[in-house]
C-alpha cells in the first residue's frame, strides 16, 4: 500500500537531510562526481521538448474518459477502472525534470537498448526515444486502453524508433528477453510491489552486462518498494546505487572494487 502523504514528506525530509551534495562537492567517486556534473546537471532544452511538453498540457486538460484493467498496485486484477485521460496523466506522469533527466542518463550513456516497462501515457518514453535515437525504445503497458493513448502521443509527436508491446509483463518480459542477447537500459516504472519488484530483477539480471544500467521509479513509494530497493542494493551482482528519492539508479560497474551506494539531492 502507497504512503500516506505525511510518510511521504518525512521520508522526502529525510532524503534532503541525508543526501549528498547536488551539485557534486564532496562527492569522492569519480565516476558519480562525472554522473551529477554531466548527467544530473546538465542543461536540457530545445524545440523537440517543447513540443512534447505542449503534449503533456494537452493530456492533462484531456477530459475523454477510457476503461482500462489497471495491474499495477493497489489495484485488485481483473478489475476495470474508468478515469479522464486528465486524471491518469495527473497521477501516472513523471515531472519534467524526471523525464529530462532520463532523457540525459541515455543520451550519455548510449545503451545497446532500451526497455521500459509501464508506459501509461507514453511521455518518458518521448524522451528516451529522443535521448537514444539509433536505438528502439520497446515499452511495455498493461492496460490496453492506456496504451492506445500513447500510441497517439508517439505518433503525433512522429517517434519511429518506439515499439510499443501490450499485455502483462509477466507474459511480455519473458518473450522480450527471449528475443535479444543483452540490455543496455531497463526503466522499471510499473507494478509497485516487492514480489514483482524482485522477480522482474532476477529476469533481467540473466540478460545484463557490466554496462546495463537500472532505473527504478518510486523507490520511496510504499514499504513494499522500500524492501525492494534495499535489496537491491545489497545484491551481490549490484556494484554502485544513486538514490534520488523518486528514481533509483543501479549499474553493475566491475570497476567498483567495493560496493557503493549515494543519497543525492536532486
Amino acid at each position: 500500500m502507497k504512503y500516506n502523504a505525511f510518510t511521504i514528506i518525512y521520508k522526502y525530509l529525510r532524503y534532503l537531510y541525508k543526501g549528498s551534495n547536488g551539485k557534486g562537492h564532496g562527492v569522492h567517486s569519480p565516476f558519480v562526481y562525472d554522473f551529477i556534473r554531466e548527467v544530473l546537471n546538465k542543461n536540457v532544452n530545445g524545440e523537440w521538448l517543447n513540443e512534447i511538453e505542449k503534449y503533456r498540457s494537452k493530456l492533462l486538460t484531456n477530459t475523454t474518459e477510457i476503461t482500462f484493467t489497471d495491474l499495477g498496485a493497489g489495484s485488485i486484477e481483473g478489475v476495470n477502472k474508468s478515469k479522464q485521460i486528465a486524471q491518469i496523466a495527473k497521477t501516472a506522469l513523471k515531472p519534467k525534470k524526471y523525464s529530462k533527466l532520463l532523457y540525459q542518463i541515455v543520451a550519455y550513456y548510449k545503451p545497446s537498448s532500451v526497455l521500459e516497462m509501464g508506459t501509461s501515457l507514453g511521455i518518458t518514453t518521448c524522451y528516451l526515444a529522443k535521448g537514444a535515437p539509433a536505438v528502439t525504445v520497446t515499452t511495455m503497458e498493461g492496460a490496453s486502453a492506456v496504451a492506445n493513448e500513447a500510441l497517439k502521443v508517439f505518433n503525433h509527436l512522429g517517434f519511429q524508433n518506439i515499439e510499443m508491446v501490450e499485455g502483462n509483463f509477466d507474459n511480455n518480459l519473458v518473450a522480450y528477453l527471449n528475443s535479444i542477447s543483452s540490455l543496455g537500459l531497463v526503466y522499471i516504472d510499473g507494478n509497485h510491489r516487492y514480489s514483482p519488484t524482485i522477480k522482474y530483477f532476477n529476469l533481467l539480471l540473466e540478460k545484463s552486462n557490466t554496462d546495463t544500467i537500472f532505473i527504478f521509479d518510486d523507490i520511496h513509494w510504499s514499504s513494499e518498494m522500500e524492501k525492494a530497493w534495499t535489496e537491491i542494493k545489497l545484491d551481490n551482482r549490484v556494484s554502485l546505487t544513486i538514490d534520488l528519492f523518486q528514481l533509483g539508479i543501479v549499474f553493475l560497474r566491475k570497476e567498483n572494487k567495493e560496493k557503493e551506494n549515494f543519497i543525492i539531492r536532486f
